[in-house]
């Protein structure tokens, strides 16, 4: 791997040498901020997703030049030649700035592990050195951390069919081959036969894995990592056609050890992105939808804070459309709703950084606004909750509120994402201090 620039979302990459040192850019050599631009132009995104441009804008400053901008995509990217752009999440900490980012790395890790496509649930954080280590190279650690848990319970063995020209009789007789073979070698058999062997489908593609992973990687604890877990797949060949192989493996409860590890494989092996986008040949992307991991995340931590405390939680529920006639159309899908007894309650989480300035409404978008709307009337209830990242502008802000006169309030919450579980917490007890009478009409005027 090549050289590693480091950004965080919205960062302006610049290519301008005369504002190297300046702090509202962030320099990158000329030659790399070019393959940048290419490699931009000629992303292939998914058809049903926004082409990538929509989150990598290049854009032009006056005195400045060129500069490229990324927003709501985090991860890394390889360049063609080599040169690595790593880009982390924008997260405020309330005891000042991240310098080295090494917690910003350990709480994108923890969102990360709560979304339902992330190959690995749970990981050892203490054995992560993040701080010497960028996202590829974390990601390798993960999978190797898998693969020793896969050795230590026993890799699998499966009975394999062989092909050989033995001394001695087993098996069947191929024939074709034996008169092939054995022409002059009367004493051999060219046989097939079943053994129980290791060189099934999942450990060859493990295998072929920790092999690329081998040339891939430049930490020193993963090269060793990996040179001690191949002594454990010595008598397994590596796989040549990981297509083949992959379309042999099979989950069941016999197999529930490769599950993490099938689909790990198959993002180093076949370059597949963790998005539905990919590069060509010569660079490629692991990109993670920052809206997607951060809902994910509020989600699975409401879940499990306030699931104990008798409310329902569904999230992505589609109970409703927007209209009933003709046909059922423009499906609702509101991103969590909690009941409990009569009480229904609408959340919804926006990846956005909020200003502290009334008068341009916070910079809440207009559309997030009839959205939530609508989803009070359709759920027939007056309690939505938009709940935003804390962002070190609006720490002090917690009272936002709208009421639209007529049933509709909408509240503002700030999740800080360095302190989840606490934050959760405090979420709870906004929620629960809003005691309903059935007749009494929530206000943004009511007292906590």
């Amino acid at each position: 791997m090549g050289e590693l620039f480091e950004v965080k979302e919205f960062d302006k990459i610049i290519a301008n040498a005369d504002f190297k040192d300046d702090d509202n850019f962030k320099y990158l050599h000329e030659d790399v901020f070019n393959d940048l631009v290419n490699f931009i132009q000629k992303f292939d995104g998914d058809k049903e997703n926004a082409d990538i441009l929509g989150f990598m804008r290049v854009g032009y400053k006056r005195n400045v030049g060129n500069t490229i901008t990324i927003k709501n995509y985090v991860g890394l990217i390889q360049m063609r030649k080599g040169n690595q752009i790593q880009v982390l999440p924008k997260i405020s900490f309330c005891n000042g700035e991240d310098k080295g980012n090494d917690k910003t790395k350990r709480t994108f890790l923890k969102m990360l592990s709560t979304m339902k496509d992330f190959p690995c649930k749970v990981f050892n954080d203490a054995l992560l050195k993040v701080d010497k280590m960028n996202l590829y190279e974390i990601f390798i650690n993960m999978y190797l951390q898998e693969v020793r848990q896969l050795v230590k319970r026993g890799i699998k063995s499966a009975y394999v069919q062989q092909e050989d020209n033995l001394k001695y009789y087993k098996g069947k007789l191929l024939i074709n081959k034996h008169i092939q073979k054995n022409i002059v070698h009367k004493e051999r058999f060219y046989v097939a036969y079943d053994e129980f062997h290791p060189n099934r489908a999942e450990n060859k593609l493990v295998k072929a894995t920790l092999l690329k992973l081998q040339k891939l990687t430049n930490s020193a604890q993963n090269s060793k990592e990996i040179r001690q877990l191949l002594t454990a797949f010595e008598m397994v060949e590596p796989s040549v056609n990981y297509q083949k192989d992959f379309s042999k493996v099979h989950i069941d409860r016999n197999t529930s050890d490769y599950r993490m590890l099938m689909q790990w494989s198959k993002i180093f092996l076949m370059n597949k992105s963790f998005t539905t986008f990919s590069g060509n040949d010569q660079s490629r992307a692991l990109l993670f939808p920052m809206e997607s991991v951060y809902e994910s995340y509020v989600a699975h931590n409401i879940k499990r804070i306030m699931g104990s405390d008798g409310w329902n939680i569904t999230t992505q529920d589609r109970s409703y459309y927007l209209f009933m006639e003709p046909r059922k159309q423009f499906s609702l899908r509101p991103d969590i709703v909690l009941k409990k007894k009569d009480r229904i309650i609408i959340m919804d989480t926006k990846w956005k950084k909020l200003i502290s300035n009334e008068r341009k409404n916070y910079g809440i978008s207009q559309t997030d606004m009839y959205q939530m709307y609508a989803y009070s009337k359709k759920y027939g209830t007056s309690e939505i909750w938009l709940l935003y990242p804390i962002n070190d502008d609006m720490r002090k802000r917690d009272d936002i509120c709208f009421d639209s006169g007529d049933g509709t309030v909408i509240k503002i919450f700030f999740i800080d994402v360095a302190n989840i579980e606490d934050n959760i917490i405090k979420l709870k007890e906004k929620v629960d201090s809003i005691n309903l009478v059935s007749n009494e009409k929530l206000s943004c005027k009511r007292k906590r």
